[in-house]
């Protein structure tokens, strides 16, 4: 496989399976697929973070704020890999409860991730609301 090939199949199961965890009030998977090495950043829909306890903060707000996911899905729009380095763009289709309110949405998401230690960490996230 790839390098390409790689991250890809890491983005279809270990991504999505910590975003759905997220989605259904268990942050953990997301902490862990996060990068322990500064610098890390969010520029979120809801919230920013910046370093690793505003993303230890962040991560467990939404973590109380999600749960009762019923669907999500990434929909890739762009991605590569260079080296240690990666991205990917995407739509990001949820239908969950937030604050005990059901909702659904998009959100654009685009991530840069860095190979550390052999493994995929993120670094850096950006999303925004898609206007319905």
């Amino acid at each position: 496989m790839s390098d390409r090939e790689d991250f890809l199949a890491w983005v279809k199961t270990t991504l999505y399976e910590a975003e759905l965890a997220l989605h259904n009030g268990d942050a953990a998977p997301r902490r862990a697929i996060w990068s322990r090495n500064e610098p890390v950043s969010v520029l979120g829909a809801w919230r920013n973070a910046t370093g690793q306890e505003e993303l230890d903060r962040l991560f467990a707000a939404l973590g109380k704020s999600f749960s009762d996911c019923t669907s999500y899905a990434f929909e890739l729009l762009a991605c590569d890999v260079s080296g240690d380095m990666a991205y990917t763009a995407g739509l990001e289709h949820t239908s969950a409860s937030v604050d005990g309110r059901p909702r659904s949405y998009t959100l654009r998401a685009t991530q840069v991730y860095r190979r550390e230690d052999g493994e995929w960490r993120v670094a850096h996230r950006h999303g925004d609301a898609v206007a319905e």
